[in-house]
């Protein structure tokens, strides 16, 4: 049987396979019902080797079996255990082999999670439809605040991050903590009642900022920042606000109601003490430049002192020294004319060695050119001589390969009718035309035998 066939095909009475079955209830299965979320407890929980995870999923009245694949599993955000209550994202499906009705999860959050980021798009969309996030409403940082107002709880890591950072880049600043619960019951209401109270005492404490600052941490975590009066406090509070919650992807309705949002909390500090940080580094860059100024000044100064000093002298010194000067210039002068006299009269006595030893001796001479004629001419009656014998020898050797010396000889040159010499009687046949050359003269003759 086509275990591929609809199951609207199979006939009344007829038997399918177990694969069939199986194949069919997954298909319909996977067909009818989509990807969705599953609320319930964790339990059999077991990781395979291979990376995959095995658990159940159950509520008070049932149960049902998930599967979550390696390449799924590695991606989840935290590690699961036993009891916990989760949400999962999964494709209803039917492992064939076993005939088991499972889930295949996709993805996995903590219970509840769900209905929180919902309660937050809702609520930010509609504070944002009210213009509460409206960037035209922002308030500038002062630049160089008084005093800083912190939100937070006096426990928190975020309050010590703050310190640290202040004391790093200003250390001056004054800070004024009004604690508060940032987390739990009853968190969102006393954070807003701080941010009242800090808004209220500003002129008293001094304070020209405010920072609303935490840690890091899930959503439940920060449930206290996505509250509506958290946001309307931030934005009725006379002082503006810098919000740093979270770490850099934590997004709250804290942050969009900000006149200022930061990474995290150290990053608020950093934004609110830049002006001092970034009046510190002008200051030194100042500094140096007035530094340097004022060293180009001094020496130039210096120059200036030197050069005056230079003209200062007395009139009887300088022209003691002009004299001085002057009798030095005529010391090295004669001592230069000497010494140019002195090597130019070296130069003339080597020149006259020189040339009394170039001096040629023209007998000698005389002598070794007679001797060399002599010799030139010796030579060339010799060479006329054998060139001579040379020529005669040719001449001898020339005459002994003139055909006509063999003619003369008594043998003959015979050529066929085309006027080439025959070498071989057997090229010529009876009746053919030959001409006969002699020492003197020529006959023309007729084949009329041959000879092999």
């Amino acid at each position: 049987m086509n275990p591929l066939r609809n199951s609207a095909e199979v006939k009344p009475g007829e038997v399918v396979s177990v694969s069939w079955l199986n194949r069919a209830a997954r298909e319909a299965l996977e067909g009818s019902i989509p990807l969705l979320w599953v609320g319930g407890e964790i339990s059999t929980l077991t990781r395979a080797a291979s990376g995959h995870l095995y658990f159940t999923l159950k509520d008070a009245d049932a149960q049902v079996r998930c599967t979550m694949w390696r390449n799924r599993a590695q991606m989840l955000p935290f590690k699961l255990e036993h009891g916990m209550r989760v949400e999962v994202r999964a494709l209803v499906t039917l492992f064939e082999p076993r005939g088991d009705y499972q889930l295949n999860v996709e993805s996995v959050r903590h219970a509840g999670v769900g209905n929180l980021y919902e309660a937050f798009l809702r609520l930010k969309a509609r504070l944002e439809a009210e213009g509460l996030f409206d960037p035209a409403i922002k308030r500038p940082l002062p630049r160089f605040p008084r005093g800083v107002a912190v939100v937070t709880s006096p426990q928190a890591a975020a309050w010590q991050d703050v310190i640290a950072a202040f004391a790093r880049r200003a250390p001056h600043l004054p800070l004024c903590l009004y604690p508060t619960l940032v987390q739990g019951d009853g968190a969102p209401a006393r954070i807003a009642a701080a941010i009242r109270r800090a808004g209220a005492r500003a002129a008293a404490d001094g304070n020209d900022v405010l920072l609303l600052v935490r840690g890091g941490g899930s959503l439940e975590d920060l449930a206290a920042f996505n509250d509506e009066a958290v946001a309307r406090a931030i934005r009725a509070c006379p002082l503006p606000v810098v919000v740093g919650v979270g770490h850099e992807t934590d997004v709250s309705i804290a942050d969009f109601a900000a006149d200022l949002r930061a990474a995290t909390p150290t990053a608020a500090a950093e934004i609110t003490s830049a002006g001092f940080v970034d009046l510190r580094d002008h200051l030194e860059r100042l500094s140096m430049r007035i530094c340097r100024a004022m060293q180009r000044r001094f020496e130039t100064a210096a120059q200036r002192l030197d050069r005056a000093a230079a003209r200062l002298t007395h009139p009887r010194q300088r022209i003691e020294q002009a004299r001085l000067r002057l009798g030095n210039l005529e010391q090295r002068l004669q001592a230069r004319i000497q010494r140019q006299l002195a090597a130019s009269q070296a130069r003339t006595t080597a020149l006259g060695l020189h040339l009394t030893a170039r001096r040629p001796d023209l007998a000698a001479r005389k002598r070794t050119v007679d001797t060399l004629a002599a010799r030139l001419e010796r030579a060339g009656r010799s060479l006329i001589q054998r060139q001579q014998n040379r020529l005669d020898a040719l001449g001898q050797h020339l005459s002994h390969l003139d055909p006509k010396g063999v003619l003369a000889r008594g043998y003959s040159i015979t050529r066929d009718a085309d006027g080439g010499i025959v070498r071989d009687a057997a090229s010529l046949e009876p009746g053919s035309r030959i001409r006969v050359e002699f020492h003197v003269g020529e006959v023309d003759a007729t084949v009329n035998s041959k000879k092999g």
